[in-house]
């Protein structure tokens, strides 16, 4: 069946098919011409994928993502950011990093940064004197820390598909590493602004300024602390901890900030259920293209063809890396984290490659495919914000593209990064 399968995935993604879809006909179309086993297997094995607890999380996050990320809650934010690195060259540029820095803690999910504080910042930038191609290409490559610094939607697909680490551990072995990837993307921006002359006319604003734009931020900003902590302490799971997040979200956004109206949530949850539905169907079709694998043998195969090599834990690594980066190309980071992850994980563990570490190093590399054509979600997400043409966006990515494989090669070669957080929390 995979001499059906593949081909007919490829074929599909390239006359631009949504991945859902691709991977769900190419998998009726294997199972019909190659294959004895009735289609209704598929279908068993989609509601299979999504019949999971721990799987309740994704929407009650995505949710509290919608209502956290919109009117008072999004200025405040940006505000503080603009506060603290405003007044360099290139201010406004590194204040658009350092907000979706902040955003990734309250959305996990890179799309949505792009698409909400990332497209304000677009405005802002080009107000400033910012190309309006830059100021897009640099949102892309900023926006890819979304799903890096918790809470993540990868990372809790990504624990259900390895036994060997937890929402928890992850949530905990992505804060640096997200650290990692927003100082790369601002030195990329300083270098760029200091060649392109993108300097900052704001002066630096006095503490008293600072502080009061940090208190003011603070409530959306507790979110990260919130979710993290309480699943370090035990005091509820992550999917009650998403839950939490949702009533959270509604408190900081109707109380304090007072941006949330009860007429406004109809459409916050329709946004909401949307999505998630968009999500879920990607994991169910990826859950049987996964299964055809299984029953195929390919992943024993390829198992016991790398182990056979005898490649150090580095090597490996070097090769999971172009792998991926590969592979994202072709495929979005949810369906990659379901097909790849049983395959390549015991491999890991088996090389006595930190399980935590191989995990972020895998998450950031799938991650990275958003940002490359042909199927990079976040350049087409950016290119209806900012009406560019895709072609154009991708002419100005080199430089921040360069900057986030410097980052994810420091991710690779220093484990400490993904380990030292988690080991000294307990996980």
């Amino acid at each position: 069946m995979a001499e059906i399968l593949f081909p007919m995935l490829f074929l599909l993604l390239a006359l631009g098919v949504p991945v859902a879809f691709a991977m769900a006909i190419a998998v009726f179309t294997a199972l019909s011409l190659g294959s004895t086993y009735p289609n209704l297997v598929v279908v068993k094995e989609m509601f299979a994928g999504l019949d999971s607890f721990p799987l309740l999380a994704v929407p009650f996050f995505i949710l509290a993502a919608e209502i956290m990320t919109g009117g008072a809650i999004t200025m405040a934010v940006l505000r503080l950011a603009q506060s603290l690195v405003g007044h360099l060259k290139g201010g406004l540029g590194h204040a658009n990093v350092v907000s979706s820095a902040m955003f990734a803690g309250i959305s996990g999910s890179a799309l949505a940064d792009a698409a909400g504080p990332g497209s304000m910042m677009i405005r802002m930038m080009e107000k400033g004197g910012y190309d309006r191609a830059y100021a897009g290409a640099l949102t892309i490559a900023s926006a890819v820390v979304g799903p890096i610094i918790p809470p993540s939607i990868t990372m809790i697909i990504y624990a259900m598909q390895d036994q060997e680490v937890s929402v928890g551990s992850l949530f905990m072995a992505g804060i640096l590493p997200g650290i990692v990837i927003t100082l790369a993307v601002l030195l990329a921006n300083a270098r760029m602004s200091h060649r392109r002359g993108y300097a900052s006319d704001a002066p630096r604003p006095p503490l008293a300024e600072i502080t009061r734009v940090a208190v003011y931020a603070l409530p959306a900003l507790l979110l990260i602390l919130l979710i993290v902590g309480g699943i370090r302490f035990g005091i509820f799971t992550p999917t009650e901890a998403s839950v939490i997040a949702v009533f959270y979200a509604l408190i900081v956004g109707m109380f304090v900030y007072r941006s949330l109206r009860l007429r406004d949530l109809p459409e916050i949850i329709l946004r909401a259920a949307l999505t998630s539905a968009a999500v879920l169907l990607i994991l169910g079709a990826a859950r049987a293209f996964a299964w055809i694998l299984i029953i195929e043998g390919i992943p024993q195969f390829l198992a016991e063809t790398i182990i056979a090599w005898d490649l150090s834990p580095i090597v490996f690594l070097l090769a999971v890396n172009l792998l991926l980066l590969v592979f994202g190309l072709f495929m979005d980071p949810l369906p990659g984290v379901m097909i790849l992850v049983p395959i390549l994980a015991p491999i890991s563990f088996a090389m006595g490659i930190d399980p935590n570490h191989f995990a972020i190093v895998v998450i950031v590399n799938l991650t990275l495919g958003l940002t490359t054509p042909p199927v990079g979600s976040l350049i087409f997400v950016v290119s209806s914000t900012v009406r560019l043409k895709p072609s154009v966006l991708i002419m100005e990515m080199p430089p921040f593209f360069l900057a986030l494989v410097a980052a994810l090669l420091l991710i690779t070669f220093v484990p400490a990064l993904s380990t030292w957080l988690p080991g000294v929390s307990g996980f």
